[in-house]
């Protein structure tokens, strides 16, 4: 007997079988990752969504929490078509709702059909249609989590102390691979919180301005945008994911949301400049459409969306994907000498 719901923008209600229980409500997205499900779970790109995985089977070499990318889950809930004990019990300590044994080829399908999605869930004792239908309705669309920076961002200012250049990361919901990618490279870097003004920059005199990825509708970021804007020109400017489309947007450019966005490890990238394909990790729901005053670099080989812009007047140099990759291909780890090099 079914203990768990689903219940979908559709208007379909999905049975399943609770893994851990609880109430949730959120954007329905899918993974097409087979592997690297504890980064996925601890990216906190993630924030406010429910994720689907495609591969069917998760949890299969347990809970390591050497590979999180962030201190916890941020999914609303997650769903799969099958989740062993381990990481059904890491979920439930961490009262993260996960219900299993439903069709999850079919319900990838209906994402790509219909485009990402409101939903909600009952899971667990007591989970009944009407409740997930209750969630479902008490789901807002992404676009209306105007502060949803807050929910991801440092409070204060961390320092990670090194001998090399200055770097200000502003962070808007930064993966710790991102850190770990600077700190190799011995940057003096100070993780600085989403909503810093001007002054404080200024302040800190950085050698180069870093936007990282993040959650939600890029033009929500509007302190992160009015940096780019002041410095753009003055220091060097690099961005990852939202760091690219809030950059964008700070130099006269327009972002878009697409249908159910880019989430996995194999999406192509082809670079303009060489006709090099790279094979990356990306997890995105919007996307830049107009570059403004950037110029495209690299475009996605599945659907020609913008992978990479730059402006080396104003040395300025994003990447819509991960290079960091964790999980994923390491083909695109170069971008962060690539950055520094600006210097």
């Amino acid at each position: 007997m079914a203990d768990a719901f689903l219940a979908l923008e559709t208007g379909d209600v999905i049975q399943a079988r609770s893994r851990s229980p609880g109430l949730a409500h959120g954007e329905l997205v899918f993974t097409t990752s087979y592997a690297g499900y504890e980064e996925s779970l601890t990216d906190p790109s993630y924030e406010e969504q429910i994720l689907t995985f495609a591969y069917p089977l998760i949890g299969n070499y347990g809970v390591n929490p050497n590979r999180f990318e962030s201190t916890r889950i941020h999914p609303r809930a997650i769903i799969a078509r099958q989740l062993t004990d381990p990481i059904s019990q890491w979920l439930s300590k961490e009262s993260i709702p996960s219900i299993d044994t439903l069709d999850t080829r079919e319900l990838v399908m209906a994402i790509r059909d219909h485009g990402a999605m409101k939903c909600g869930i009952s899971s667990g004792n007591g989970a009944t249609p009407e409740l997930a239908l209750k969630e479902l309705e008490k789901c807002p669309s992404m676009d209306d989590h105007s502060e949803i920076g807050l929910s991801v961002s440092v409070k204060e200012p961390i320092i990670h102390s090194g001998t090399g250049p200055n770097v200000c990361l502003i962070d808007c919901g930064v993966k710790k691979s991102i850190i770990d990618s600077f700190s190799k490279r011995n940057v003096n870097l100070t993780i600085l919180p989403y909503d810093t003004s001007i002054a404080t920059v200024i302040d800190l005199n950085p050698d180069l301005l870093f936007i990282s990825n993040g959650p939600g509708n890029p033009e929500h970021f509007v302190d992160a945008i009015s940096l780019v804007g002041e410095f753009a020109g003055k220091i060097p400017i690099a961005g990852i994911c939202l760091g690219q489309q809030i950059i964008a947007l700070a130099l006269g450019g327009t972002t878009e949301k697409m249908r159910f966005g880019h989430r996995g490890v194999n999406q192509p990238v082809l670079d303009i400049q060489t006709n090099k394909v790279v094979m990356t990790t990306q997890n995105h729901g919007y996307t830049v459409s107009d570059p403004g005053d950037l110029s495209i670099s690299q475009i996605n080989v599945n659907d020609n969306t913008i992978e990479g812009l730059v402006n080396m007047d104003l040395s300025i140099l994003t990447r819509q994907y991960h290079p960091e990759a964790h999980p994923g291909p390491h083909d695109t780890l170069n971008f962060f000498d690539d950055v520094l090099s600006m210097i």
